[in-house]
């Protein structure tokens, strides 16, 4: 028998030309296998490296009591579900969890998924479909809408793809522009449209925080559901870590609260917090929750002992911001410019992308580790180093990488292609 030749793809052809040019494009990134994970130090090749990049803000991923609880969910449950939550994977430990993410958003219940990322699909997609989901058993609507989201420029990929999914008309404003914002849902109401307004609380890439009241009383004054990605505030902004509405102090019940449980909280999971029976359609009508399987039930158990610790140790989100305060006190003489200050998220400009990859290789060699963000996730020509600051963080390490940035300061580095 002849063996199968292989096929004359044109697109295996195009992604092997696209494979050979990021391997010798100069600014080419790819992921490192490190030996342990960042809390804030961690081994990669040999060597200990101080990470200025991870969202394990709070050092709670390596915690004892995380470490215990996920043993203890181990030993009870296994290694997985292995089944959806929809057709006979629930669990108590899911339960539980789901209502404590609610109430740590004023919210009576909330909705657990896999992922953040999931999350944003699985929610953005659904919600403008339930009623037309729900017609297949048999509900009528009072009226039919033409649903439109109205996006921040710089929201999460997840949200632009879940609004993608979704099949509504998607609208998008200027960073934080409550006018543009407030302009274009006053054409939609003029053609008819039912709005939604989705918005990061803390964009990840900025560093900035979503000004929600103002976004409330926009949506309020246009009849709009309000998503708000609460990924990098949940546990960080607030005076108990509750996200932007309690940093605000501005809740709503036309807010929908998602977060994510891989960042602050130190383990795996998205959730999104909302009134109990919007829950229950979420539960019904998202693919994303009924034909996947939720986060390792090891994963659940952990979360609970991470939402004790943040009631139990606000210790922990005071030195974040210490060292946050500390970090831009230092860096404030050198004349780099922070593109925000706001949040724990602190992205010094750098401008060109390829001065911006010598820069993290060259704080690599000093035992740093530092995102360096470009195009496509920050604009063309303002290509960042994003620090994110850590509980874990000594003054010592903090001052060693401003010392590094003091000498980089007015070098020319240049990659060489």
């Amino acid at each position: 028998m002849m063996a199968a030749q292989p096929l004359d793809s044109p697109i295996m052809h195009d992604l092997s030309d696209i494979a050979h040019w990021l391997r010798h494009h100069p600014v080419h990134h790819t992921s490192q296998v490190h030996s342990t994970l960042p809390d804030p130090t961690f081994d990669t090749g040999g060597e200990t490296l101080v990470s200025f990049s991870t969202n394990n803000y709070l050092a709670l991923a390596n915690h004892p009591r995380l470490v215990a609880a996920a043993k203890e969910g181990l030993d009870r449950y296994g290694v997985g579900n292995c089944e959806s939550r929809l057709l006979g994977g629930d669990l108590e430990v899911y339960r539980e969890l789901e209502t404590r993410l609610g109430a740590l958003k004023h919210k009576s219940d909330a909705v657990l998924f896999v992922t953040g990322y999931m999350t944003n699909i699985g929610v953005l997609s659904s919600i403008v479909k339930a009623a037309t989901l729900a017609r297949l058993h048999g509900f009528r609507t009072k009226k039919r809408h033409k649903y439109a989201y109205y996006s921040d420029e710089f929201n999460h990929i997840s949200i632009r793809e879940g609004i993608q999914m979704s099949g509504a008309l998607r609208y998008n404003y200027r960073h934080c522009d409550m006018n543009h914002l407030e302009a274009l849902l006053k054409a939609g109401a003029e053609e008819g449209t039912t709005p939604l307004i989705v918005s990061d609380g803390v964009f990840s890439m900025e560093g900035t925080i979503a000004p929600l009241p103002d976004l409330v009383a926009l949506a309020e004054r246009y009849g709009a559901l309000l998503y708000i990605d609460d990924a990098h505030a949940t546990g960080i902004l607030g005076a108990n870590g509750g996200g932007t509405s309690e940093h605000f102090n501005c809740y709503s019940d036309n807010i929908m609260q998602m977060g994510t449980l891989s960042k602050a909280l130190g383990a795996i999971g998205g959730f999104v917090a909302v009134e109990r029976d919007v829950a229950e359609v979420i539960r019904l009508t998202s693919s994303a929750y009924g034909f996947t399987c939720p986060p390792p039930p090891d994963q659940a158990a952990a979360l609970l002992a991470a939402l004790d610790l943040l009631e139990q140790e606000p210790q922990r989100r005071q030195r974040l911001w210490e060292n946050q305060r500390y970090f831009i006190e230092k860096m404030a003489p050198l004349g780099y410019t922070i593109l925000s200050t706001q949040t724990p998220i602190l992205p010094v400009l750098i401008g060109d992308a390829e001065t911006c990859q010598r820069y993290a290789i060259e704080l690599r060699r000093e035992g740093i580790h530092v995102d360096a963000v470009q195009f496509p996730a920050a604009p063309v020509g303002k290509a960042r180093l994003r620090f994110m600051m850590n509980a874990g963080h000594t003054r010592a390490q903090i001052d060693h990488v401003v010392g590094v940035m003091a000498r980089l300061a007015g070098r020319e580095l240049r990659l060489v292609a």
